[in-house]
């Protein structure tokens, strides 16, 4: 998801590219630090709650991008988009796992 966002990101206007495509590169990549994170603790819970936060927020900010014009077409946005909640679901899964 991240390296598809970063290549999305490329193809934004200036001013979408440097305001919404920077916050949504930033965001995909601090879920991948997160996921690496709980990999390696012993609480994984705690990261993969913060994760769940990481994820919502870049929900949110990938939909304010869409309906921005920041997006080049409704079909990038929606690949984006269901990449989110497929991890979504599957931190959920990690989750129920570590209670």
């Amino acid at each position: 998801m991240a390296l598809h966002i970063e290549k999305i990101v490329r193809n934004f206007s200036r001013y979408h590219k440097y305001t919404l495509g920077t916050e949504l590169r930033n965001r995909s990549r601090n879920i991948v630090e997160k996921i690496i994170q709980a990999n390696n603790s012993e609480n994984r819970k705690e990261h993969l709650l913060e994760l769940r936060l990481e994820l919502e927020t870049l929900k949110v900010f990938t939909r304010l991008c869409h309906d921005s014009g920041g997006f080049s077409s409704t079909k990038s946005y929606l690949h984006i988009a269901e990449r989110i909640v497929n991890i979504a679901k599957q931190n959920e899964g990690w989750i129920g796992k570590t209670v």
